[in-house]
């Protein structure tokens, strides 16, 4: 206590002391002007006026006024002398007169018109303003003509301690990593002061730690703070606080001060390995689960946070291996073993693994602590399950000749309960795939016969699904699907590949090709159709074509000759017969229309009775019978009409005085008996008028039927 009671006594008088120095000067400063110096006694002289006037001497002066000092928040009972105006013009005898103007005239400063003295009458604040500019001028105290000219000054307000220290950006946040060495940087931090740092040394400031000892230590200049403990470890102890002093006066007694806190987080480093939680986990699965179910978890748990607790999960070791997988859930940091592949109660009923957890994440600053892994040892036991029905084979391929007889056996399959307590297995057929139930099967034996006959030119491919069940639970069943493929017999003879017509100009030449034909067969032999063409047995010796085999298993018809004429005859017809190469072989006779045609001397055909070259225009055959039906039926319109009208016009009965020999036809040929009834038409006789029509005379030759030469 009285240390601090001295500590206040000093501070007390230090700035009165600082006063008594600094005041003596400001009372005796005069301004520098010609016309402003001390009175000497000096006698008077006259001037050009016949005046007397004094004779002015200078006195040598040691120092120049040009400013005042005054303390701030300096208080009394009484307003505090800040200096003392005074001109060597004045005698004593109160005629000068003192005037103040400028900043804080009459309101913060008072002049004494009479002796010049120049009172602060408020209490100042340097860091409100830290100087004044006055202006100061004698005049004469009755007529108040200036004396001088004016003359500034400046009042300067004079620092004392009167601000602490002050932490403008507290509290403060700031990290370091764990495990850090001695004397790392943490942050810093700083201090204003709002006293003036020029003078004194009261924005002189130190700084000091005052809690956080021993972890951290502080620049005293400089606020840079540190750690004073190596190796902190965050996993012990993560957040510190630390209290900050700064004090001015250079850190001396008497000096004001102020605090700030900091905070101090040890961020995390990969400084820790991980650590399963038991060394031995127990897991039991059902032996039809599922693939890729998630059988359990295993967790290693690891100090660090962050990234740095990261762990990959991998079997290293085991009987299980290829039968479970484990993966890491980046959320939850634990592994998930899952199943691989099928799990047989009946062949093994445990496995068991050996797993291991490493970090990702590795620093090399302490990785020669060790390895940064662990191990555990994983059991899974298989548990029975009622399985259903297991076929011998994924797929079935079975293959039957399409003349097969039925009920004759295709093929068979067969399935067998895994359980250990084996149950019999029942068979059928799904009937949505077949519909047309063309096969059947045996439930016991699971043999499939066929129930209808079987076309390979309709069907090939028959695809059916097969149902195994057990009879001691009927939930329990199983499907295969079943590829039953027809087998080509022959039984199907080859035909032309499409309807041939073949044209022949008159003007031909002998051996030219007429038209090249090939053949088709429905059947599908290993080794391709590989057909055989001929004539007719009474055909072989053919005086106007003849056939050519082609390699590619085609047949050309060539022309014997030249000089064919279709007025002669305008059609040939031709039969081919065609034999496959099946065993045993197949033939049929197809027949190729040859017609003959007027064509130019390039051999472009000009004029047949073909609708493809009588009309250019490119007509078919259905719209030319359309044309042709609409135009005779016009014809018999038109008939009818005349007709109907002729008879309208003619009377029933003859009339008396008309010649009935204009109706007569005379006939004087030679009587020809059964030939001239035939060859003649006794509605000619009927009708006057068809005599100018065209009547066709045949021959009974003619009309015996077709000679050898048609074909």
């Amino acid at each position: 206590m009285p240390e601090r009671l001295a500590e206040m006594l000093l501070d007390l008088w230090t700035p009165l002391i600082i006063l008594w120095i600094t005041l003596p000067p400001c009372i005796y400063m005069a301004p520098m002007n010609q016309s402003q110096v001390l009175m000497s006694g000096s006698p008077l002289e006259l001037n050009s006026l016949g005046e007397e006037q004094r004779i002015l001497n200078r006195s040598k002066r040691g120092w120049v006024w040009n400013q005042m000092f005054v303390l701030e928040e300096f208080s009394g009972p009484e307003p505090i002398l800040v200096g003392r105006l005074h001109t060597d013009l004045d005698p004593g005898s109160k005629k000068i007169k003192y005037i103040l103007s400028g900043d804080g005239a009459g309101t913060i400063f008072q002049i004494n018109d009479v002796t010049g003295d120049i009172h602060a009458i408020k209490r100042l604040d340097r860091e409100e303003k830290a100087e004044y500019t006055l202006t100061a001028q004698a005049v004469d105290w009755e007529t108040s003509k200036p004396l001088e000219p004016p003359s500034e000054f400046i009042i300067k307000v004079q620092d004392i301690n009167d601000n602490a220290p002050e932490f403008l950006n507290g509290p403060y946040h700031a990290t370091v990593p764990e495990m850090s060495i001695l004397g790392t940087s943490v942050t810093n931090v700083t201090a204003t002061d709002a006293d003036d740092p020029v003078y004194g040394n009261s924005a002189k400031l130190v700084y000091s730690i005052l809690e956080g000892q021993p972890y951290f230590s502080i620049e005293p200049e400089t606020a840079i703070i540190k750690t004073a403990l190596p190796n902190m470890d965050r996993e012990a102890k993560e957040e510190y606080l630390v209290v900050i002093q700064a004090k001015d006066m250079g850190g001396h007694s008497g000096g004001l001060s102020g605090t700030t806190t900091l905070t101090v987080t040890l961020t995390d480093v990969n400084d820790n390995p991980p650590k399963f939680a038991q060394s031995l986990y127990h897991f039991s699965v059902p032996e039809d689960v599922v693939l890729g179910t998630a059988i359990g978890r295993v967790k290693a748990n690891d100090q660090d946070i962050g990234e740095n607790a990261q762990s990959s999960y991998d079997i290293i070791d085991g009987d299980g291996t290829a039968l479970f997988e484990i993966t890491s859930d980046a959320q939850a940091q634990d592994g998930i073993i899952r199943l691989r592949k099928p799990l047989d109660f009946e062949t093994k009923k445990s496995y068991t693994l050996k797993v291991e957890a490493a970090n990702i994440h590795i620093d090399p600053r302490f990785s020669g602590r060790g390895p940064f892994k662990d191990t555990a040892t994983v059991k899974i036991v298989v548990e029975d399950a009622d399985e259903p029905p297991v076929f011998s084979s994924p797929t079935y391929l079975l293959e039957v000749h399409e003349n097969a007889a039925l009920n004759s056996v295709i093929g068979q399959v067969t399935a067998r309960d895994p359980d250990i307590t084996s149950s019999p297995i029942r068979f059928s057929i799904d009937r949505h795939t077949d519909l047309e139930r063309q096969f059947n099967i045996n439930a016991d034996d699971g043999k499939i016969t066929l129930a209808t006959p079987l076309d390979r030119e309709l069907s090939v491919w028959h695809n059916i699904t097969i149902i195994a069940t057990e009879i001691r639970n009927h939930s329990q069943i199983s499907r295969v699907p079943v590829a039953i493929k027809v087998l080509d017999v022959n039984d199907n003879a080859p035909e032309f590949a499409s309807e041939y017509e073949a044209f022949l100009c008159e003007n031909g030449k002998p051996g030219q090709v007429i038209q090249t034909v090939s053949a088709m067969d429905k059947d599908d032999p290993k080794n391709g159709h590989y057909f055989l063409y001929s004539l007719l047995p009474e055909m072989v010796n053919n005086p106007n074509f003849t056939i050519k085999k082609n390699e590619d298993n085609s047949l050309s018809i060539l022309a014997k000759h030249n000089g064919f004429n279709r007025q002669k005859q305008e059609v040939y017809l031709l039969p081919i017969i065609i034999s496959d190469s099946g065993n045993p072989p197949l033939s049929s006779t197809s027949t190729l229309t040859i017609r003959v045609c007027g064509c130019s001397n390039d051999g472009v055909v000009q004029s047949c009775n073909v609708e493809a070259y009588v009309l250019p225009i490119g007509l078919s055959m259905g719209a030319l019978i359309a044309i042709l039906a609409c135009i005779i039926l016009l014809f018999v319109i038109v008939v009818l009409f005349v007709t109907l009208r002729r008879h309208k016009n003619e009377p029933l009965i003859i009339k008396d005085d008309e010649d009935v020999r204009e109706n007569i036809i005379r006939y004087d040929d030679e009587g020809g008996g059964e030939e001239d009834t035939e060859a003649f038409d006794i509605a000619t006789l009927q009708n006057p008028d068809g005599i100018n029509g065209f009547l066709p005379h045949y021959r009974r030759g003619l009309l015996g039927g077709i000679s050898q030469d048609a074909v």
